[in-house]
């Protein structure tokens, strides 16, 4: 029986590069809540953003804010508003408020006597929104400020404000895994000014924020991660809101805008020049409500 020999087959070889695979993003819609900045000032420093001698443009922070929201709107999100209370300038920052999940309420417990009145003012709003798991806390915790979700994993940062107690707190109420990740660095005083959720499997960071075992856990977790540079990290690029397609953020983080793209997300940069006087931005305007 003789043997045949076969031709050789050659297949054509194509090179991708990583802009070139391009992920198709999905949007989900989303319900945020939000607070307008009617008595937004800066009359305290409690962090290294605020400066009490820097004039503030009350009117064109109301402004900005209603561009996010509106940019919100036109994306096809639902937008609740809790109502300002005189006396509590940072209340704009609603994403300190609470951190909610599967419809459960975890309320905040502020570090900072100036912000003591919002962590009551906001577990109001969603008693009288009708939510009836709600949790008061027992440690120190801002909300989503140092609590960001994933799809299989709470992200909780600690260092400057956040009782590292309440985390387990926050596990105990949830039932879901929370990872710990430790700031070291004063301008990045919540985890939300240096990480981002993008989606459910997707994040972005700035590594210089975070202690040297918190960044082998983010590069452990998320290999494929987006490293923001400290460019962006310093005009608060990072403190946005992703809804799977859609990432808003920062205008200035043009570097971070440009990553986005080639990742395959779709960048809504928008201006919050006198809210980030405070130290806040994007996130720190809005409280995701998930059901």
């Amino acid at each position: 029986m003789s043997s045949a020999v076969l031709p050789e087959l050659t297949l054509p070889v194509r090179e991708f590069s990583a802009a070139t695979l391009v992920i198709a993003r999905q949007a989900t819609t989303r319900r945020y809540l939000m607070c307008r900045p009617t008595y937004f000032t800066v009359d305290y420093a409690i962090n290294p953003w605020m400066d009490p001698a820097a004039p503030v443009d009350r009117n064109l922070a109301v402004a900005q804010w209603e561009a996010l929201r509106q940019a919100y709107l036109d994306l096809g999100h639902h937008v609740d508003l809790i109502e300002p209370v005189p006396g509590l300038p940072d209340m704009v920052f609603a994403a300190n408020g609470a951190l909610v999940i599967d419809g459960n309420v975890f309320g905040a417990r502020f570090r900072n006597a100036e912000r003591e009145g919002e962590g009551p003012a906001y577990l109001s709003w969603f008693s009288s929104a009708g939510y009836q798991s709600i949790r008061v806390p027992q440690y120190v915790n801002e909300g989503e400020g140092d609590f960001l979700v994933t799809h299989r994993y709470v992200l909780a940062g600690t260092g400057f404000r956040t009782d590292p107690a309440s985390h387990l707190e926050a596990q105990e109420f949830f039932g879901r895994p929370v990872i710990a990740l430790e700031l070291v660095d004063p301008r990045y005083y919540h985890l939300d000014t240096a990480l981002a959720v993008l989606d459910h499997r997707d994040i972005a960071y700035y590594p210089g924020a975070f202690s040297p075992g918190s960044r082998a856990v983010l590069r452990r977790l998320f290999p494929d991660a987006l490293i923001a540079t400290a460019a962006d990290a310093a005009v608060l690029g990072l403190n946005a809101v992703s809804d799977g397609r859609h990432v808003v953020l920062a205008a200035e983080a043009v570097g971070l805008t440009e990553q986005l793209r080639e990742r395959g997300y779709q960048p809504v940069p928008v201006e919050l020049s006198e809210l980030r006087k405070a130290g806040g931005s994007v996130k720190c305007c809005t409280l995701e409500i998930r059901y």
